[in-house]
């Protein structure tokens, strides 16, 4: 009898993971909630419980005699929805409410890397909008401004001058744009350089990182617009050399796995460290305590190995194995609805993509329409993946396979994996 999974989560990025763990030969049933009608077009069944709902998921998972969950969202993971499992006796992967602090205050992050020497921005915390104001006046710009808690990637402002920064800070103390998120921010120095992420399955002090990718923020060619919470993303990144890879693992994953260990709020789960690599050397721009997206969904067609195997030897405390295609170049491609970060227009017709056994299409914000076919209900509505040779080739297959189709009421971006060609 294979495992029973249930993924927690209704994203591209929980598609993904139901896609990955059906790929490996341990999984017998994976079952997405709340999950995407999208997703049903894999064989992938879902069920329509809230990811906040604990005790109805709890119950779920009793009655269908599911063996672990996988939780792809923050929000769960910050709620303490590990801790809610573990005590119903049942096991579900990703870190409980303590360790997912790691995301769920900036704050907390920065004194943690500041506490054991990680490399990231100089930085300073407020929790009123004067002095925040003073700070920017006197340190002067680029600088970062972010709220303290969770904004789903959007309460991130890199001010190229004062002016912005101020604003910035006026949206978070005066019009609390994010609610609660905002009580505090955190300021940092503006740095310099590619940024990339690196995640890693971590269990305490041990972690197996995954191949690295680079997410592309920006809602328009050319990184143009507002932040989003990611438009497209490829993996390797070849502009960034395997030296940096290895000296970020030293550097910072290991030194923050065994920190959070040491001081009582150990890490299991996916860790994803966002990084920059600067003339000083890798550096932090934050922490993640789960699957990064779109990142997922082009790191994910690389593992060669069964996911659910692995993760099930986590969760009992063996040794897991995890391989990678690092012989081919992942590439993929957002489709978002007109309007989105700010003003998502809903109701975009879905088309039927083409796709071949080397690309895949991972839903996000779609929902039936009246005629039974899919339409598009939030921000991200689906990614289009593929997997070539090299980055130029993933790139010529993807845009031929987007451009073709009728778009209507969405958007994309043109130049995913530019800079990897353009390095």
């Amino acid at each position: 009898m294979g495992q029973k999974v249930l993924v927690i989560g209704s994203g591209a990025r929980e598609h993904a993971i139901a896609h990955a763990l059906q790929r490996g030969g341990s999984v017998e049933e994976v079952t997405v909630a709340p999950g995407n009608p999208g997703m049903e077009l894999d064989g992938i069944r879902t069920t329509h419980i809230d990811q906040s709902n604990h005790a109805a998921l709890i119950e779920f998972m009793k009655d269908n005699d599911y063996d672990w969950a996988f939780v792809g969202p923050e929000v769960p993971l910050i709620e303490g929805i590990v801790d809610d499992f573990a005590a119903a006796g049942l096991k579900a992967f990703g870190p409980n409410k303590a360790a997912a602090q790691i995301e769920g205050s900036k704050d907390f992050a920065k004194q943690l890397m500041e506490r054991h020497g990680i490399p990231t921005a100089k930085y300073a915390t407020f929790d009123a909008l004067e002095p925040a104001v003073s700070y920017v006046r006197e340190h002067g710009a680029p600088i970062v401004v972010k709220a303290d808690g969770l904004a789903a990637g959007k309460g991130v402002t890199v001010a190229m001058d004062e002016d912005t920064a101020v604003a910035a800070l006026d949206d978070i103390f005066v019009d609390h744009r994010f609610g609660s998120a905002g009580a505090k921010v955190v300021i940092e120095d503006f740095l310099e350089g590619q940024e990339f992420s690196l995640m890693s399955f971590v269990s305490g002090t041990r972690f197996w990182p995954m191949p690295i990718s680079q997410d592309h923020k920006r809602a328009y060619d050319g990184d143009k617009g507002p932040n989003t919470g990611g438009m497209g993303a490829y993996s390797p990144v070849p502009q960034i050399p395997q030296e940096v890879v290895d000296q970020a693992i030293e550097t910072i994953v290991r030194p923050t796995v065994e920190a959070m260990d040491e001081e009582g709020t150990p890490f299991t789960g996916i860790l994803y460290a966002g990084l920059i690599a600067t003339a000083d050397g890798p550096k932090v721009i934050e922490f993640n305590a789960r699957f990064g997206d779109p990142e997922t969904e082009v790191v994910l067609p690389k593992l060669t190995s069964d996911l659910g195997r692995g993760i099930a030897d986590i969760l009992v405390g063996e040794s897991p194995e995890f391989t990678w295609d690092d012989e081919n170049a992942t590439l993929g491609v957002v489709l978002a609805a007109d309007g989105y970060p700010t003003h998502v227009v809903k109701g975009a017709r879905i088309p039927s993509i083409p796709v071949d056994d080397s690309s895949h299409v991972y839903y996000a914000g779609v929902s039936r329409g009246e005629d039974g076919g899919l339409v598009a209900s939030s921000g991200r509505v689906l990614l289009v993946e593929t997997t070539a040779t090299d980055i130029k080739a993933a790139q010529d297959k993807v845009y031929a396979i987007i451009d073709a189709l009728d778009t209507t009421g969405m958007f994309y971006r043109h130049d995913i994996g530019a800079k990897a060609l353009n390095a």
